[in-house]
């Protein structure tokens, strides 16, 4: 269909196309209709308002503006511009009125679209920054991740009932998680910096999607199946988190690194909040094993998704447009795949072992919240237990609203020129003195209200912990960010079950009181070590 419109070289800010509306922008349309009698005229004869499709893409680019600062050039006219049957090209430099240009009564000239074709405008979906494609792929697989590891901690006690298992045997059920967890999370982060983060994460989702399915089968043939069951869970989940971040540090600028994490870790919070949901109406309706049929097969959608749409590297995407890419790599070139770890080079680094120790210090006092707060609830608070498990949702729906402002605001410091260094230390700063300062306060609150709001507020400001040190793998190392996360990911995990274990031994013989002192003495010192030896500067190349 032909497509007839009258486009100032002075207002191209206004040429959004409106449907049916139609606006004077030039000359009149009867002199339009003279000079172009295939152009197509509102009614009053005045022109179609168009759009211009920018030969490199501009309609793309502009559609993802919104989700970073703003530092590529501005397209700017001057005084002409050549027609084409389907596009308007422009010209920068000075020239002579050409054919399809109406000059104005100031002598200026005005362009004339005289024929488009509206097909030609790609549907919103294809206009959509392809990273951001790769960011929320990311964000749905750890929100299954999560939907598919809480279910348990629901699904064990009408299970526990029906098998006549002891509280040992439930610890050791929930325990055997672990035991593949912590074997693939360095071992992810190679495969990924090797191999592809595509390769790696789908490998994970499909991994743990089938071992949730086999588990109510597992269950059913005996203890040792299930143990088995439960570690190979683990290993499909640990390699997800090495994964991500290999891909995210191909596919991320770092003006958009900080909020694209936080986004994607977020979806872990929010599976924690939607297995705690759906998990007990699932058993109750339709018995334990419905929880881990629905969820697993939730995977096979994803990676159906996953196999069309992701690529490990923006040089092997085929659909990717070149001006995309050029705000994806900045204008240097994409690095091969890694094929030797360098690791005595990788442990020499002291930033590197900030980040590990910072990491031991933190998921000590996030895993001891995350675990014992039911029981704090219940024991201290005196809340029963339907309270406690809705009370249990709130700091996982704190973390992912907080995770993602921290995340903005880390990258608006980025973009208004603060060092990459200070931010990440003052973010990680956040994540570290907040917990310390509301969990110290919880001994001397008076109220259930007032404990419910500080572990509220610790767990908030413990999101910022995303453009922290969760994003400095990225920061110091690049090529091997998934290594770099499987590292300081492995002292996380061993706080949490070193932490769990402690804060059990701790309660037998002191007080709560106890355990958030050590909590906050660990808080502390990740703070010292963080600011002493943590860097935003690339030392691993």
């Amino acid at each position: 269909m032909a497509l007839g419109g009258l486009i100032s070289n002075r207002n191209f800010g206004s040429f959004i196309g409106s449907g049916n509306g139609c606006q004077r922008l030039g000359k009149s349309g009867a002199e339009v209709s003279k000079l172009f009698p295939n152009a197509l005229l509102c009614r009053n004869h005045q022109p179609l308002q168009a759009s211009l499709h920018h030969e490199s893409g501009h309609m793309r680019r502009s559609f993802g503006s919104f989700l970073q600062p703003r530092m590529d050039s501005v397209i700017r006219f001057r005084n002409s511009i050549k027609i084409n049957r389907s596009r308007a090209y422009y010209k920068s430099e000075e020239s002579d009125i050409t054919e399809g240009v109406v000059p104005s009564a100031d002598g200026s000239a005005e362009a004339i679209l005289v024929e488009g074709n509206l097909q030609n405008a790609s549907p919103w979906w294809q206009q959509f920054p392809r990273r951001w494609v790769i960011v929320l792929l990311c964000f749905s697989s750890f929100l299954l991740c999560n939907m598919d590891r809480v279910n348990m901690s629901i699904a064990i006690l009408p299970m526990s009932q029906e098998y006549n298992w002891s509280s040992a045997t439930v610890g050791l059920i929930q325990s055997s998680f672990f035991w593949g967890y912590l074997l693939t999370q360095i071992l992810g982060g190679i495969w990924a910096d090797k191999f592809g983060g595509k390769v790696v994460l789908g490998f994970g989702v499909v991994w743990w999607s089938f071992a949730t399915i086999m588990t109510p089968i597992a269950a059913r043939l005996g203890l040792p199946f299930l143990l088995v069951v439960r570690a190979f869970m683990g290993i499909g989940e640990g390699v997800a988190m090495p994964a991500m971040n290999n891909m995210l540090s191909k596919w991320i600028p770092v003006s958009e690194r900080s909020r694209s994490l936080a986004l994607v870790y977020s979806g872990m919070y929010l599976g924690s909040v939607t297995g705690l949901a759906f998990s007990p109406m699932l058993i109750t309706k339709f018995g334990w094993p419905s929880v881990f049929y629905s969820f697993g097969s939730l995977g096979s959608i994803w990676f159906l998704l996953w196999l069309k749409f992701a690529y490990s590297s923006p040089k092997d995407d085929p659909d990717l447009s070149e001006e995309e890419k050029k705000v994806i790599l900045g204008g240097s070139k994409p690095r091969e795949p890694v094929t030797v770890i360098p690791w005595k080079l990788i442990l020499s680094k002291p930033p590197v072992w900030a980040l590990i120790i910072s990491h031991f210090c933190h998921n000590w006092g996030t895993f001891i919240l995350l675990t014992w707060m039911p029981t704090y609830y219940n024991q201290v608070l005196k809340f029963n237990l339907t309270e406690s498990g809705l009370l249990c949702v709130l700091p996982w729906l704190t973390m992912a609203v907080f995770a993602n402002i921290g995340g903005w605001i880390a990258d608006t410091l980025v973009s208004r020129g603060l060092s990459i260094t200070n931010v990440r230390k003052i973010m990680q700063s956040i994540g570290f003195l907040g917990p310390a300062f509301f969990l110290s306060q919880l001994s001397h609150v008076k109220t259930p209200a007032m404990a419910v709001l500080c572990m509220a507020c610790s767990q908030g400001s413990d999101a910022f912990s995303q453009s922290g040190l969760y994003s400095n793998h990225q920061d110091i190392g690049p090529r091997y960010a998934g290594v770099l996360l499987g590292l300081s990911n492995t002292a996380g995990v061993l706080a949490g079950v070193f932490g769990t274990a402690a804060t059990g031994y701790i309660l037998q013989r002191g007080s709560w009181d106890d355990v958030f002192k050590v909590a906050v003495a660990l808080y502390l010192i990740g703070t010292l070590v963080w600011n002493l030896f943590a860097t935003g500067e690339k030392i691993l190349d």
